[in-house]
């Protein structure tokens, strides 16, 4: 083997020396075809006195101008700052498209522009915008494509009743205000722009759209997808997207030809377009879908196909009058049912169009939009009454519509907030009427302003509502589960393995003689980009194996998926919402080499405010005082923590004592050995609390007289590991745990897998 390394490396060395050798020879003899006049002029025009650094710095500044280096370095800042912006606002509980439009402005003229015009310049001269707009374009083709696909028109057909009152009520009450609107405002503010119909037209739907993709993450967060509510708006918000962007159409070609006479004729082939793409391309596409299923069968060729479609379909309706954008959405619509395929076809779209394109059009439209031009009181006057339109509008017909078909007062508001929601669709909506010259500047400032005001003041309204009218059926069923002695409890997992050890230790914990356990095992995706299709196989998968274990074990259970940027905050807010008697979260696995590192102890002393290092999960900086501590400190039941350290099954258990108000953990000892037929407790007492106190004497007596031979004092301490290997799990609260890691971290080094309980209010415990 050696040999033949040295071989390989002989063979290497010799062919770049004899090649070297050879490319030498071949620059000296061409030297020779040199015309000196030539050369010499070359040298007289470069500049002589820059030195060899100079005349670098002289071509990366050149490099910086090339237009391709402008076009990354504008990608970079626009990624930059969206990504950035949209982090922040998912922190707050916002939808992450908000902060993603503040981006975009903020890099504008209202933002940059203002204060420092040499670097907005710079970064998005006049002649540079251009590309920007091109990939902003395509990147909205792609995601009306995904949006279309999207929304299957095959679950709305059974709520086509009261939602499609509800749905063209929440457009056509707001769309007569928006025109009501426009009346006042068309002379003062676009009479020099275009003409009165095709103004008010575009004022009527930007009152009228709702961005259905922010509104079905805002359901899903909520977990409202399988509520009443929450399937009744996606139904509603279903039908109305499909009427506002057919409805769109129709005013594009009114504004683009100037009256409804000479629109007709692009109304006439708008209609046969989309009979072609119903009854001709749909049948085709659902052929191929039966045929190509599998991400193996989906290959190159069928996304290359898809992709001409598409492109075809957005030229077809650019060419007609009706935009691009509405070619792309009907593709997406008339996708084959099949979940899996458009799983698949989505996945190979989304990511590029949501993360890398779609930022751009966020960017471009901040930078058409100056809010210095609202620079008068009465400028903001009449945005405000534009917002209060939008509002009173949206919101008020949809509430109207509802109630009038039946709906509770609860839903009926909540129904409304949500429609209210507009977000990147009413985005796209004004910048289809500002380059059609239809919007002035400053009425499209204004109409950007609303978009981000109603999409911001979805999710606070909605809290506000639920916190108005709490939900009587919760309040019923608190008090049925009280009465019948049901213990509910919460299981967090982070993934299917460690779930189920949550659900074997929530059962030999958890499970008592005067209380019935039932579990909700709740399985949390951060991020809220992930597809819907995607959403369903992550369901599926996440709860198979649990759902066997708890059948297995007797337990009832319900299972929730939710996909949120704010997990900590997730779990919380569902565990007290819900009123569970009890939290079980996972902490993981220990990974105590990394306390070892030299180089990791030297960061572990350093305690700057801004700098955060991951510690280890037993070292209290990460798992104390981070995720343990903000359950415990938010979460209005009893809270156990799970150190899963290759957990199998109960049978010999340690119960760590080290103070009197450890006591409580001799209730869950007792009922582990009642659930576990082979499982046995030993009692570590590290302050000798035996002795010293007559209460935890007697407590640990009647236990072992309870259960003979199956509960017994031990006399060894955390530091000796032959001891703790014979464990295969220890019970430990969390003031002792805190007490210890504090004190001596070491201590943990070796513990067997571990549950750490916070006792707090608990009616059964």
């Amino acid at each position: 083997m050696k040999n033949r390394s040295s071989r390989i490396w002989t063979i290497y060395t010799g062919i770049l020396v004899v090649f070297s050798v050879l490319i030498y020879v071949v620059s000296q003899w061409g030297s020779h075809l040199e015309i000196p006049e030539v050369i010499q002029t070359l040298k007289n025009a470069s500049p002589q006195s820059l030195g060899a650094f100079d005349r670098f710095l002289e071509t990366v500044g050149h490099n910086i101008l090339e237009p391709t280096a402008m076009l990354l370095l504008q990608m970079l800042a626009i990624l930059l700052a969206a990504r950035f912006m949209g982090y922040l606002f998912a922190k707050m509980g916002q939808p992450t498209v908000i902060g993603e439009i503040l981006a975009g402005i903020l890099l504008g003229p209202s933002l940059l522009g203002h204060f420092y015009p040499e670097a907005y310049q710079f970064l998005f001269s006049e002649a540079s915008l251009n590309s920007i707009y091109i990939l902003s374009q395509i990147g909205l083709v792609l995601f009306m494509f995904v949006i279309g696909m999207e929304l299957n028109i095959s679950e709305l057909k059974g709520k086509m009743s009261q939602t499609f009152v509800i749905s063209h009520a929440s457009i056509v009450i707001p769309y007569f205000f928006g025109m009501l609107l426009a009346y006042f405002l068309y002379e003062t503010f676009a009479a020099t722009y275009a003409p009165f119909l095709p103004f008010a037209l575009f004022i009527g739907i930007s009152m009228s759209i709702t961005a259905f993709p922010v509104l079905a993450r805002i359901i899903q967060e909520k977990d409202l997808s399988r509520t009443h509510l929450g399937s009744m708006s996606l139904a509603v918000a279903a039908i109305g997207d499909v009427t506002a962007w057919c409805l769109l159409a129709a005013v594009i070609a009114i504004a683009s030809t100037g009256s409804v006479m000479s629109s007709l004729y692009t109304i006439f082939f708008s209609m046969v377009y989309v009979l072609i793409m119903m009854l001709v391309v749909k049948p085709f596409l659902k052929k191929i879908g039966e045929l190509y299923k599998t991400d193996e069968l989906v290959n190159k060729s069928m996304v290359a196909f898809i992709f001409i479609l598409l492109i075809a379909s957005s030229y077809a309706t650019q060419l007609i009058g009706i935009h691009a954008l509405f070619g792309a959405f009907m593709v997406g619509v008339i996708m084959p049912p099949m979940s899996n395929f458009r799983r698949i076809i989505s996945e190979k779209v989304e990511d590029v169009s949501i993360t890398l394109l779609l930022p751009l059009f966020f960017v471009f439209t901040g930078l058409r939009t100056e809010i210095g031009l609202l620079n008068t009181p009465l400028l903001w006057a009449v945005c405000a009454l534009v917002i209060l339109v939008a509002i009173l509008g949206k919101f008020g017909g949809t509430v109207f519509a509802a109630k009038l078909m039946g709906e509770k007062w609860k839903d009926s508001l909540i129904m409304g907030i949500l429609m209210n929601t507009r977000g990147l669709m009413e985005l796209i909506v004004l910048n289809i009427g500002y380059e059609m010259g239809v919007l002035p500047p400053a009425i499209f400032v204004m109409l950007v302003i609303m978009a981000i005001a109603t999409t911001f003041m979805t999710t606070p309204l909605m809290s506000f509502v639920d916190w108005l009218m709490p939900d009587r059926d919760r309040v019923q069923d608190r008090i049925h589960r009280e009465s019948l002695g049901i213990f509910k409890a919460l299981v967090s997992m982070g993934n299917p393995e460690n779930g189920m050890a949550l659900v074997k230790v929530a059962k030999s914990v958890l499970d008592g003689s005067k209380n019935s356990l039932t579990l909700n095992v709740l399985h949390i995706t951060a991020g809220t980009d992930i597809n819907m299709e995607l959403e369903k196989e992550l369901y599926k998968d996440s709860f198979l194996d649990i759902t066997t274990e708890a059948n297995r074990l007797g337990i009832p259970i319900e299972t929730e998926y939710k996909v949120t940027d704010q997990v900590s905050h997730e779990i919380v807010e569902t565990t007290n919402k819900d009123d569970y008697d009890f939290l079980l979260v996972g902490a993981g696995a220990s990974l105590t080499r990394r306390r070892r590192n030299p180089v990791y102890r030297w960061l572990k002393q350093i305690t700057v405010p801004w700098i955060h290092v991951k510690a280890d999960v037993f070292y209290p900086g990460s798992l104390i005082r981070d995720k343990t501590r903000y359950f415990i400190e938010n979460a209005q039941c009893s809270v156990g923590v799970f150190v899963n350290r290759n957990f199998h099954e109960i049978h010999r258990t340690l119960v760590f004592l080290d103070a009197v108000d450890d006591l409580f953990l001799l209730r869950y000892a007792k009922r582990l050995i009642r659930n576990n037929s082979n499982a046995s407790i030993q009692i570590m007492d590290t302050n000798d609390l035996y002795t010293s106190s007559p209460e935890v004497a007697q407590a640990i007596i009647n236990l072992m007289k309870e259960f003979p031979n199956k509960v017994k004092m031990c006399g060894s301490t955390l530091h000796e590991t032959e001891v703790l290997k014979r464990f295969s799990l220890m019970t430990i609260s969390y003031q002792a745990w805190n007490r210890l890691a504090e004190m001596d971290s070491n201590a943990l080094e070796h513990i067997p897998s571990t549950l750490i309980i916070n006792k707090k209010r608990s009616r059964f415990h």
